[in-house]
């Protein structure tokens, strides 16, 4: 048996990786960044819904005349469809582990975010579930998104 005098002496023979290796474990925060991502996921889903039934049937949302719509609720749709496709393929690769969809999670989220919140006087209620969570998501990669990284 070998004696080690600095127990740092051991993590180098055990894992041939250094002086200062460290053995590399998810966080206990890393659920978050998975929950952010499958909340992308839903969410890119719903908005994919809801653009489709803005285009499907237009009398199914209706906009009175002091609500603020930007664009008629055809373009409402093509929009809410396009943000909810891109939304979900985001979702779907910061599951993957993509370094680069945390900055692309946290900016889509914004812009659904403001697109819910010019849609919130036709669909109340939903464009306030989706606003909270895309603030959750934010808060989610921001706070917790390093802590994802796992190095193998």
């Amino acid at each position: 048996m070998t004696e080690y005098s600095d127990p740092r002496d051991r993590v180098e023979e055990r894992t041939g990786r250094g002086y200062w290796a460290v053995e590399s474990r998810p966080s206990a925060w890393a659920g978050w960044v998975w929950f952010a991502g499958i909340m992308m996921i839903m969410m890119g889903v719903f908005n994919a819904i809801e653009g489709l039934v803005a285009l499907l049937n237009p009398n199914y949302y209706l906009a009175g005349p002091n609500n603020m719509l930007v664009f008629d609720l055809t373009g409402w749709g093509w929009w809410h469809l396009v943000i909810g496709g891109l939304v979900a393929l985001t979702g779907i690769a910061l599951c993957s582990g993509a370094a680069w969809a945390r900055w692309v999670t946290v900016g889509l989220a914004v812009i659904n975010a403001i697109a819910q919140l010019a849609f919130l006087g036709v669909y109340p209620l939903w464009s306030i579930i989706v606003i909270a969570l895309c603030v959750v998501v934010i808060w989610a990669i921001v706070v917790h998104g390093d802590e994802s990284r796992i190095d193998l």
